[in-house]
């Protein structure tokens, strides 16, 4: 997960909330924009638990809208923020949906391979609301942590985990505690 600032699922709906009469523009690259007969053909809700390389627990929980262009144009207008509105309303009838959950938007074409990637700048330019994406990277967990990623100055590796100080078992002394009587030795008949 990115440490840059993140939009949460409350905050990208009250944005939609607050422009229901715009149309809903999505731009991925530089002058590079979703075409205006995409859907949200999905509201996906993803939690995520894992355990990075220094062995700590993570967890957190994603929002996903899926964005789909059709191969025949249906449309050469957006989709209007208020149809994106009743779309997050079905879903939410069904599945409650985090509101701390961190958004992201998954869309792919013929000429941008399929990704999921972080609403960055919501603009309002004349009648369209636009959210620019931003991609995702990945990282070593440890730097939140304020460590690094590599080798530090002593040689340890930074994302080893931590390692146990062992401690001295106390050591037992066995006595025997059969007499020095008859015992069970083969031959001996006491079995």
């Amino acid at each position: 997960m990115n440490t840059q600032e993140l939009t949460t699922w409350q905050t990208f709906k009250a944005t939609l909330e607050q422009n229901p009469n715009l149309t809903l523009q999505f731009q991925y690259a530089a002058d590079k924009w979703v075409d205006a007969s995409y859907h949200i053909t999905e509201i996906k809700q993803a939690p995520i638990v894992s355990v990075d390389c220094g062995g700590v627990m993570n967890s957190w929980t994603e929002i996903i809208v899926q964005l789909w262009e059709p191969k025949v144009r249906d449309s050469e207008r957006a989709m209007q923020v208020s149809k994106a509105l009743s779309i997050v309303k079905l879903v939410e009838k069904s599945l409650p949906l985090n509101p701390l959950g961190v958004v992201k938007i998954e869309f792919g074409n013929s000429q941008f391979d399929t990704r999921q990637m972080y609403p960055g700048a919501f603009e309002i330019s004349g009648e369209n609301l636009i959210i620019n994406l931003i991609p995702d990277a990945t990282q070593c967990k440890a730097i939140t942590r304020g460590g690094s990623c590599g080798t530090t100055a002593t040689g340890e590796e930074c994302c080893a985990p931590v390692t146990e100080t062992k401690t001295e078992k106390p050591k037992i002394e066995l006595k025997n505690l059969v007499a020095d009587g008859p015992s069970c030795a083969p031959g001996s008949g006491c079995c």
